[in-house]
């Protein structure tokens, strides 16, 4: 049975709510002071405290501090007669737990009393309860999904499920069936990229087709500018949508979101295609055609992305605009002190654009240090360390800074991530991509049944090294070994 110590000057008048709360099957202890009170507490199990505000000798307020620092896990509801704001902040500032003003309604009590002490029942009863039914109607969903509007509203709701039963008490046994939705929605959801991936790369026609990242700049970036917008464009490398709705609480505090809209990257999904794609408003083919001087083959040792800056001028040059664009990559947080310590001068450009390579850097050590492979063994928990250097980072310092400015800031990606758990055998020769996703080479021997297969690039936009190139790319949770490192 609950067991609520209830602390009044004025017990006696308080005798309807108690016989209301026996009724409930609650146990209430009846004290007149709050010394007495305090006693009570070290001396008998309780599970909540009402707290009568303005007593004889040592009041409501002043006892609280006292009782929130012998026992911090004990909820404490503040009871006054005052409607004064300094009695609220007083009360606040000493954590109350929750505040109700006299004369109080039974029923407030009651639901004060489920949102302290039934919290958990009550949401693990509709979790159930819902999460059955959305289970059903997901696995439905998933097997008949021919829009990338519908798999947009696929991924968003297991993710909001994702997020739902990481709070509850029993997440492993919901978890399992969640990592079900993922699994099955990973396998259709192949089929349909593969089914319609080179058909978004040729079509006009918006509605049968998702943004690309491609895309971005022509339709998003240039538009706020045309629109005399001053503009700081947020590139945070391997975000996934999850991890940006761990951060999106942060963006709504302090901003006004206009928009958010899911975008489709291209194939190879990794940051040298991708991101270059991204800034020169261009298939990684015209890259390459256009500006070679901007495109490093896979073979080279150079760093893949050292043209950022360079590529997205030349797209603002072809198409007539002269923005004045100042970019930085930031690699770490030493260089981002550096980058960031004179914000002031960011506000004369009209565009500015910071590249953030964290994410990205702890995806790679998931799979070259243990400690980061155990602290983010799962989604819930990579989902954590983003979270927690975002909190401490350069880019929420930058954010921050530009709060109540007159500014647009746009925050994108250029890819996201995925756990891969099966390996499969590719047999290809020295000069064959290294990446464990996709494969290029002209001499590449695999099963065309455990890949996707783009045998001419050029129509996926891709680079042709010679003749006889060829992309295959990994699905689902697979990644690609050659016979050598295969039992890595």
């Amino acid at each position: 049975m609950v067991k609520i110590l209830w602390i009044d000057d004025e017990i006696e008048m308080l005798k309807p709510h108690f016989i209301f709360l026996k009724q409930k099957g609650y146990e209430v202890i009846q004290i007149n002071n709050a010394q007495d009170g305090l006693e009570t507490m070290q001396n008998e199990q309780v599970d909540i405290v009402f707290l009568d505000q303005n007593m004889p000798g040592i009041s409501g307020l002043q006892i609280l501090p006292k009782i929130k620092k012998e026992f911090p896990n004990i909820p404490v509801v503040m009871i006054t007669k005052s409607e004064e704001e300094n009695v609220m902040d007083d009360a606040i500032s000493s954590k109350v737990d929750g505040y109700l003003i006299k004369p109080v309604n039974p029923n407030q009590i009651l639901l004060i009393l489920k949102q302290k002490l039934h919290i958990t029942e009550l949401f693990e009863s509709r979790l159930n309860k819902d999460f059955q039914e959305s289970y059903r109607l997901l696995m439905q969903k998933i097997t008949f999904a021919n829009s990338f509007n519908e798999w947009q509203e696929i991924y968003k709701e297991i993710i909001y499920w994702d997020l739902e039963v990481e709070q509850s008490k029993n997440q492993n046994i919901y978890q399992e069936f969640v990592e079900q939705l993922k699994s099955q929605a990973n396998t259709y959801f192949c089929k349909f990229v593969e089914k319609n991936y080179l058909a978004w790369l040729q079509s006009e026609n918006e509605t049968n087709k998702p943004l690309m990242i491609n895309e971005i700049l022509r339709k998003k970036i240039m538009p706020a500018f045309d629109n005399g917008e001053k503009i700081f464009l947020l590139v945070i490398d391997n975000l996934r949508f999850d991890q940006w709705l761990t951060l999106k609480p942060f963006f709504a505090n302090n901003f006004n979101i206009v928009e958010e809209q899911s975008i489709c990257t291209i194939l190879p999904s990794v940051t040298q295609y991708a991101r270059n794609s991204f800034f020169a408003g261009l298939m990684p083919f015209e890259i390459e055609k256009r500006y070679p001087q901007y495109w490093t083959q896979e073979t080279d040792e150079r760093n893949k992305n050292d043209f950022e800056e360079q590529l997205i001028n030349e797209f603002f040059k072809r198409n007539r605009r002269n923005p004045k664009i100042s970019y930085h990559k930031i690699l770490n947080e030493n260089f981002a002190e550096n980058k960031l310590s004179n914000i002031k001068s960011f506000f004369k450009n009209d565009i500015n654009v910071f590249v953030f390579n964290f994410i990205d850097i702890l995806s790679h050590s998931k799979t070259q240090l243990q400690m980061i492979k155990d602290l983010a063994k799962d989604d819930a928990g990579y989902r954590s360390l983003v979270n927690v250097w975002f909190e401490r980072s350069y880019l929420k310092y930058l954010v921050e800074s530009l709060v109540n400015k007159d500014i647009t800031i746009i925050v994108t990606t250029d890819h996201g991530s995925v756990a891969v758990r099966k390996p499969i055998k590719v047999v290809g020769d020295k000069l064959s991509s290294n990446n464990i996703r996709y494969k290029q080479g002209k001499n590449l021997n695999f099963n065309e049944k455990e890949v996707f297969l783009i045998d001419n690039p050029q129509k996926a936009g891709l680079p042709l090294v010679n003749l006889s190139t060829r992309y295959i790319f990994a699905r689902n949770y697979d990644f690609i070994l050659f016979p050598l490192n295969y039992h890595e």
